[in-house]
């Protein structure tokens, strides 16, 4: 093909490909399979490879990710990224609507109204219609640079206004929108599933998701996860004819071939904002994608100017977030699993029903004490409640439709995986399973073993683990390390590459600090945050095994319980058999990660609450623990810092009450680039 033929084809097949991504993404209206819209992709970029003077900036091609990054630069935010206030009761948006009448004027303004997409937040930067810089809000004044993921995203243009967009007049010399980045039902439940097969973590939420992907550094492994995003906003505009409001900039962005927010509308008062509330609400469940709510905001940007807004949030701006969601449906079965200590939970197993947007066929019934008190039977129609978990909970019986079992369910008194004796230990709730050998229990700490906070190896899933403990190749947490390849690569999903990956993995496992050590032995009551006090209080897994209750007690955090468990962990002959063999393996037992203890948080104890924007909890109380800091669960006297995010509740008062130190998110994440 020459060169001018392969232009025009490329020419033709561009406008194919944007036509379909935009049937696809901003109409949902696809008109030819994935398969067929590839075969378009692969054409171009292989006429691309061949004449690469014929590339530009705004090809389809671009979308399908380029080489792994090393890192992501930080940019700063020209306007900041502020976090919004939020409420769950319509009295308080009254309150709202008064404050904004007491500085406008009653009855001098509009709102506007949209859905509260459960996303990530994402700012775009074109300059003469070209995509130039998409970021992530950060710490609100500073971001990360993601534009090569961004690009991945097909209803973001590369370039404005996009092919098929009915914009006519001149494009702005700069523009920068706001907007969620997010992942659809239907995307999460594919991804979830391919992790699931494959043995990996599952995402707990499309949020989640989303977010996870957004941090990846490899733009094609962003590609594949399908993500999607809603323009909400205009933080700049520099050219003719600027709108004057948020319905107007609306209306502009759309003919731009943006794709914003479909259920949002000019609302003439709080009457109409209630209205539009109940209105999205009674639909929310069937949308392709999560939404936790409803945004409102003064319309006429002028006004929005006037009200102005405070360190953290707009003035001109409150978010309406609805309850957890709720369905009833039919408990089919209860079935009883064992986990990594033992303990025996009962899941509901369900006639499945639509709640939040998925499928759900299973809930959490806790324990057996909570199926007594909820007096639910095999055949009960049952009230499911889900707010963000992988698996929602039963919160009731309906006891009106019950054609349940008489005589209810019986708890079993044997481990339903090894048959072995189940019963109480001591004063506690759970039942557990007394056998030691278990499979199920092995399986489960293998498992918490391997995990991202504990020695974190990479590629060893839960379909490894199963196929280990069953075939007998790993009998105690130290087999691993005597696993070779041609011992792995047997197993199903299993090659050369694959176990020599899983073997390094293995191997690099050997010099975790002590913290995660103490913490991957699966010591009951001892979290990740206790592991990290015992590794800074004793040195070393020798001297931790020599403590007496005294030492143990005598630690502010650790109680009389906690203590117990240590003990009685270190005086099993299994455990000195198991640390044995770890030594043998070549485990180092006495890394200490180094805490620079002039840094602001060291040696301070940290509640985090409500919802952290730019990070999963996780991650953050693992940040607190290498700068010294404790995280905890609840507020006290004795806590130092509180850091809020959106909706935060009980313990944000509490802390206000108390006098205590409450830092929003912009602020906690500058403490902790400050000491990066």
């Amino acid at each position: 093909m020459s060169k001018a033929e392969a232009k025009k084809r490329i020419e033709t097949l561009r406008k194919h490909l944007e036509h379909h991504n935009r049937l696809y993404y901003i109409e949902a209206k696809p008109e030819i399979s994935d398969f067929e819209y590839d075969q378009l992709m692969r054409e171009l970029i292989g006429l691309e490879g061949l004449y690469p003077e014929l590339l530009t900036p705004d090809s389809p091609s671009q979308r399908v990710g380029g080489a792994p990054l090393k890192e992501f630069r930080t940019v700063a935010h020209a306007t900041p990224m502020l976090s919004l206030d939020n409420t769950y009761s319509k009295e308080e948006l009254t309150d709202f609507d008064g404050r904004v009448a007491k500085v406008l004027g009653s009855g001098k303004y509009a709102y506007f109204a949209e859905e509260k997409i459960d996303g990530v937040s994402i700012t775009l930067v074109y300059e003469n219609g070209f995509l130039k810089l998409g970021a992530t809000r950060g710490d609100g004044k500073r971001g990360d640079d993601i534009t090569e993921n961004i690009k991945t995203i097909g209803s973001v243009p590369l370039k404005i206004p996009a092919p098929g967009a009915a914009f006519k007049g001149e494009v702005p010399k700069l523009l920068e929108v706001r907007g969620e980045a997010y992942i659809s039902r239907q995307q999460f439940e594919r991804i979830n599933s391919e992790k699931e097969k494959a043995g990996g973590e599952l995402f707990a939420n499309p949020r989640n998701a989303c977010a996870g992907s957004l941090k990846l550094l490899d733009p094609k492994l962003v590609a594949s996860r399908k993500l999607d995003a809603f323009i909400h906003g205009m933080a700049r505009y520099e050219g003719r004819s600027a709108p004057q409001s948020q319905s107007g900039a609306m209306e502009l962005l759309k003919t731009m071939g943006f794709k914003t927010i479909p259920a949002a509308r000019k609302c003439g008062g709080m009457d109409e904002v209630f209205s539009a509330i109940d209105h999205i609400e009674k639909k929310r469940a069937k949308l392709p994608y999560e939404i936790d709510g409803v945004v409102v905001k003064v319309d006429s940007f002028d006004q929005q100017k006037t009200l102005g807004m405070t360190s953290k949030s707009p003035r001109w701006m409150i978010a309406y977030k609805y309850p957890a969601e709720r369905a009833e449906t039919v408990l089919e079965d209860i079935r009883v699993q064992v986990g990594r200590t033992g303990v025996l939970t009962p899941v509901a197993l369900l006639k499945p029903v639509r709640l939040a947007g998925t499928t759900v066929s299973r809930a959490s019934l806790h324990n057996k004490d909570e199926i007594e008190r909820l007096d639910a039977r095999i055949g009960d129609s049952v009230l499911i409640e889900k707010s963000g978990e992988i698996i929602p909970k039963v919160v009731a019986v309906n006891k009106t439709k019950r054609r349940g079992d008489p005589a209810g369910f019986l708890f079993p008194e044997k481990c339903p995986v090894c048959g072995e004796d189940a019963g109480k230990i001591g004063e506690e709730v759970a039942i557990r399973c007394l056998n030691p050998l278990c499979r199920a229990k092995l399986k489960g700490a293998l498992r918490h073993f391997a995990g991202r906070e504990a020695m974190d190896i990479e590629n060893l899933g839960v379909a490894i683990i199963d196929q280990l403990v069953d075939k007998g190749f790993v009998k105690d947490l130290a087999d691993l390390y005597s696993l070779g390849v041609t011992d792995l690569e047997p197993l199903e999903r299993m090659g050369e590459k694959s176990a020599n990956n899983l073997v390094d993995g293995i191997e690099r496992s050997k010099r975790r600090p002590l913290a995660r050590l103490i913490f991957a032995l699966g010591i009951l009551d001892v979290g990740i945050h206790t592991a990290y006090i015992l590794a800074g209080k004793f040195g070393s897994i020798e001297k931790l095994a020599a403590a007496r209750a005294e030492d143990l007690e005598g630690i502010r955090e650790i109680g009389p319980v906690t203590a117990e468990s240590i003990l009685h962990f270190f005086r099993q002959h299994s455990t000195k058999n198991l640390l044995a063999k770890l030594v043998r393996a070549g485990v180092q037992m006495d890394i200490i990660e180094k805490v620079d203890g002039a840094n602001p948080l060291f040696g301070k104890t940290v509640v985090l609450t409500g919802t952290l924007e730019t990070m999963e909890r996780s991650a953050a109380e693992a940040l607190l623990r290498k700068l010294g800091a404790h995280p905890s669960g609840s507020v006290s006297k004795k806590t130092d810092i509180v850091v809020a995010g959106p909706g935060a509740g009980s313990k944000l008062k509490k802390a206000q009450e108390l006098g205590v130190t409450v830092w929003d998110e912009p602020r906690f994440l500058k403490e902790l680039r400050s000491n990066e």
